[in-house]
């Protein structure tokens, strides 16, 4: 038997493809996925292993080479990070999440299906690592139902990477303040320019407080915006929270914070 022939070898293949966004951790995801006689050094709840090998069986077909990497790397990064979250001693959620439904399919199944899709079209692929992460952690978050979460992907999807940046710099201000240098509304470099621009679009989308100040009377001056005035909305706190954005790194949010302030010299 082939592997197009065998499901579970392909999707296997699928998950294994990743390696090229996700890179050799791909394959041992591969393994936890997909079990041989011997156990694995790693195990997941059934239920989630479950629902990512169906998710790694319907995809395993795609024939756009980095669509089908993008796609085995956003299933193998769900796998890292559900490993992370069941070895931290918390129940995976057992409230009908993954029963199959009408059809046959579970609200999981119909998660994880919008999940692959995603990653699939992220080109900025920076991004994949925490669409997977979202993937593992509806897995336990029992007060998420799936059309909360479809809703938190949908907000997701729409945000570059910096914007993504942004929020989880915003989301860590305790640990790491902001900057109170007041932003420049029309700023004259490009990358300053852009990186304003997709804050004023956080706050347009209802991500980030305050919300973009409106003209005053009179034509009076308006505040200045300072990044330590930024706070996550309710709507950002969810993304931020599935996305698992405290896993981005310093280094990244410390670039997208510069690229707000002044030209570097």
């Amino acid at each position: 038997m082939t592997v197009t022939e065998d499901p579970a070898a392909a999707g296997r293949a699928l998950l294994e493809a990743g390696a090229a966004v996700a890179g050799t951790m791909s394959r041992s995801a591969a393994a936890v996925v997909y079990p041989g006689p011997a156990p694995a050094a790693v195990q997941l709840p059934d239920r989630l292993a479950r629902c990512l090998r169906a998710a790694a069986d319907e995809a395993a077909q795609v024939g756009v080479p980095r669509e089908r990497a993008r796609a085995g790397a956003v299933l193998a990064f769900a796998v890292e990070h559900g490993v992370a979250l069941a070895r931290g001693g918390r129940p995976v959620r057992d409230d009908g999440f993954f029963a199959a439904r009408a059809g046959g399919r579970s609200a999981a199944d119909t998660v994880a299906e919008a999940v692959v899709s995603a990653a699939r079209g992220s080109h900025e692929e920076r991004r994949v690592r925490h669409l997977g992460y979202l993937l593992a952690e509806v897995a336990w978050s029992p007060d998420l139902d799936a059309a909360v979460v479809e809703r938190a992907l949908a907000l997701a999807t729409g945000l570059t990477w910096r914007q993504l940046v942004l929020l989880a710099g915003v989301g860590r201000r305790d640990r790491a303040p902001l900057p109170m240098t007041p932003l420049a509304d029309d700023p004259r470099g490009w990358a300053a320019w852009g990186a304003r621009e997709d804050v004023a679009d956080l706050q347009q989308t209802g991500l980030l407080d305050p919300p973009p100040a409106r003209p005053r009377p009179g034509g009076a001056a308006l505040p200045r915006l300072r990044p330590a005035d930024l706070r996550l909305t309710r709507r950002g706190v969810l993304v931020h929270r599935l996305l698992a954005l405290g896993f981005v790194r310093d280094d990244d949010v410390a670039a997208a914070l510069a690229d707000l302030g002044p030209p570097r010299t």
